[in-house]
């Protein structure tokens, strides 16, 4: 297949560097604003593409497949997670699947430490008595939030991001504990300072602050569940940069409005857009929308990556970044 005849088609608009790019390489379909595409845009794109390239917002799953056109050999998507498309559907019908790691990792690392610092150190309050005038000078009782430095830092999911996030929080003089499908080889463990426990109930009753940072998969749904949620101190603190999916939502709402958790600082969420509302309404709880990724560079890195896929498959290669099994 040659690249300048392939037919590719975006569902969301991307960084106008890349789509320029594309346009240069590809036949190109770009999306004319930016909002996501309904189910029947989706079923057009898939009948007509050759390459299709996704985003977190498109359910790619198994009925808008068997509605592909035969043409339809890639999934281009722009993201590192891969939860919303079915890749062994996919597989089964002949079709690629590639994404774009290790642009988000530093980045979202980033976005979990200032969350962390959000809520602990309450400088969303301060914003807010600052916007709003009612700050009258400084106060020995005021906005008195905790020291980071000495802290137990648990977190779930010691992958490239979690490395990333127990290097920050190093800095900050934090004691690293972890949980993860896969114990870290012993030099990895040693430069980290992390200490690794086997059973997340047993890590999760000892910390202070957890940070989320492995991915949705059906093992990990609702794996921070009421149960375990309970087993947590309650001045304890949750940070998720993740999935939404993998907390209880409904149960931590409910044990933050009881004062059972100290805080949370969430910049993913259970059901996407439809946040529980009552979650919007606590004070000791950050929220932001999931632009846990979102810098202008990596941005565009994970553009470039996704032309790499596609060109290398149009030249008839796999493409570097092909999502397999064995990932999942």
């Amino acid at each position: 297949m040659s690249g300048n005849r392939t037919k590719v088609v975006l569902t969301r608009r991307l960084p106008e560097p890349v789509e320029t790019r594309l346009k240069e390489l590809f036949d190109v379909t770009l999306r004319d604003h930016d909002t996501p595409m309904s189910r029947a845009e989706l079923v057009d794109a898939v009948k007509t593409c050759d390459v299709l390239v996704p985003t977190i917002t498109d359910k790619i799953d198994a009925g808008l497949l068997g509605q592909a056109g035969e043409n339809l050999k890639l999934i281009a998507n722009f993201g590192a997670g891969i939860d919303h498309i079915d890749v062994e559907t996919a597989r089964q019908r002949g079709i690629l699947v590639s994404n774009t790691p290790d642009v988000v990792t530093e980045d979202t690392a980033d976005m979990a430490m200032a969350l962390l610092m959000a809520v602990v150190r309450k400088i969303p309050q301060g914003l807010q008595a600052m916007q709003s005038g009612e700050w009258t000078g400084w106060s020995p009782t005021a906005y008195l939030g905790g020291r980071l430095g000495g802290r137990r830092l648990g977190i779930l999911g010691m992958g490239r991001i979690g490395q990333a996030v127990a290097r920050r929080a190093s800095a900050f003089g934090m004691q690293i504990h972890y949980h993860n499908r896969r114990r870290l080889r012993p030099e990895i463990e040693d430069t980290l300072g992390a200490t690794y426990w086997e059973s997340l109930d047993q890590m999760v009753a000892r910390i202070d602050i957890l940070s989320i940072n492995c991915p949705h998969t059906p093992s990990t749904f609702h794996l921070m569940n009421a149960r375990r949620l309970r087993l947590l101190k309650p001045s304890a603190v949750i940070v998720n940069t993740s999935r939404g999916e993998v907390i209880d939502e409904n149960a931590l709402t409910r044990m933050l409005r009881a004062n059972e958790l100290a805080g949370a600082g969430l910049d993913v969420y259970e059901h996407g857009t439809d946040i529980n509302p009552r979650l919007r309404e606590l004070e000791n709880v950050v929220l932001l929308p999931h632009m846990g990724s979102a810098t202008l560079e990596g941005r565009i890195e994970m553009g470039e990556k996704v032309i790499i896929n596609i060109k290398t498959y149009a030249d008839g290669h796999r493409p570097p970044d092909m999502v397999v099994p064995s990932m999942l």
